[in-house]
């Protein structure tokens, strides 16, 4: 399966932005999806993943309550709708997945195998 994100700009704090990750491939609905983030000078960070039916999700403490990942199989594509936008929340957003129906926990161990090229959220103060 192919990934691409996109979505990202320049916000203001307590700003909203929704990103997307496309995926090509008549199979999607058999991957889980995970988003994770990379601030400049920072390590790779998960942010949410969800799972392949979307009845799963899980998110990184520091985005719960303002994250929210869904899907549309149908579309093939796969959102992150970031509410309440911090300056700390600045980063590269890119979107990846495990092997085909492997279990969305992988992605909490950064363990996917498909990966989307970034785009970049950057949230002034």
């Amino acid at each position: 399966v192919q990934l691409q994100a996109s979505g990202g700009g320049l916000v203001q704090a307590g700003d909203s932005l929704r990103l997307s990750c496309a995926a090509s491939g008549r199979t999607f609905s058999h991957y889980a999806v995970g988003w994770f983030r990379q601030a400049p000078g920072k390590e790779r960070e998960f942010v949410a993943a969800i799972s392949w039916s979307g009845g799963t999700t899980h998110y990184a403490d520091s985005v719960k309550g303002r994250f929210t990942i869904s899907r549309d199989n149908a579309k093939n594509t796969v959102y992150l709708q970031m509410n309440s936008l911090k300056p700390q929340d600045t980063a590269v957003y890119f979107c990846a997945a495990p092997k085909e129906d492997s279990s969305w926990y992988h992605l909490l161990r950064y363990d996917y195998d498909y990966r989307g090229q970034g785009t970049l959220v950057t949230v002034s103060s």
